[in-house]
């Protein structure tokens, strides 16, 4: 089945471990249930090419190096904070899929049988360009938002690639560190192994330090306003693609 996407992620509770991108302790949240409401379908994008975006359907799938069906690995759905598991669609060659995967090293890509799967598409994407400070929201060709951002410190850089989200997580209360909405990342930090309990996973979230919003100051995670983040939270489908340059 192939659907327009534009937000997915189970509902549950959890501790929100990433990368650490502000304090030193994780921030209690939740995973986003999905509102009809705010589902848009687009009959055509605003231009340039859509994105596929594979779901899981059952609790566990396989991977494979090569589309001879030599076993990878297999990874489990939900995913540890409980959102449904999605890859990100590199190569779509009929029953077979090539797709990024959320492990390290970063950028690792195997290969999924499309009849394990539920395809959707989603035509935007966010870049981010560390030089600049500052995120880019497209949808296809024509840009719909941007703003500053803050990254990670020297010793904590923010690594450049290509990546997709995986969880759109609301933490308790005022947000802390993470603001008003975190979304996991399919990518690590290079440097910490480990933060705070968790993997060392990269995020895009908001802040309670706005001031900070235009430097380097974090463990690698990107912060964006909490203004920023809402819309995103409102308009990104989770498997969304981000490309991080610079």
């Amino acid at each position: 089945m192939r659907t327009n996407l534009l937000r997915t992620a189970a509902a549950t509770t959890f501790a929100f471990l990433l990368a650490g991108c502000a304090g030193s302790t994780g921030s209690t949240g939740r995973a986003v249930r999905p509102d009809p409401a705010n589902t848009v379908v687009r009959a055509e994008p605003a231009g340039g090419a859509r994105s596929k975006i594979a779901s899981v359907k059952g609790a566990r799938i396989r991977i494979y190096r090569d589309k001879q069906g030599t076993p990878q690995r297999t990874i489990t759905s939900p995913n540890d904070y409980g959102a449904t598991r999605v890859f990100l669609v590199e190569r779509d060659e009929g029953d077979w899929l090539q797709v990024l995967l959320p492990i390290r090293p970063n950028g690792s890509k195997g290969w999924i049988k499309a009849a394990d799967v539920t395809l959707a598409e989603t035509s935007h994407r966010v870049e981010i360009d560390r030089g600049a400070f500052r995120f880019t929201v497209y949808d296809g060709d024509r840009p719909v938002r941007t703003g500053k951002v803050a990254t990670g410190e020297a010793g904590t850089p923010t690594p450049p690639g290509r990546y997709f989200f995986t969880e759109l997580v609301k933490p308790t209360g005022d947000g802390g560190a993470y603001g008003a909405y975190a979304f996991g990342l399919s990518g690590f930090s290079p440097v910490l192994k480990s933060f705070a309990g968790g993997p060392g996973q990269l995020a895009i979230h908001g802040t309670n330090k706005p001031s900070a919003i235009g430097t380097r100051a974090s463990h690698g995670c990107v912060r964006v306003g909490n203004d920023d983040i809402t819309w995103m939270a409102k308009n990104l489908a989770i498997g969304t693609p981000v490309v991080v340059k610079g």
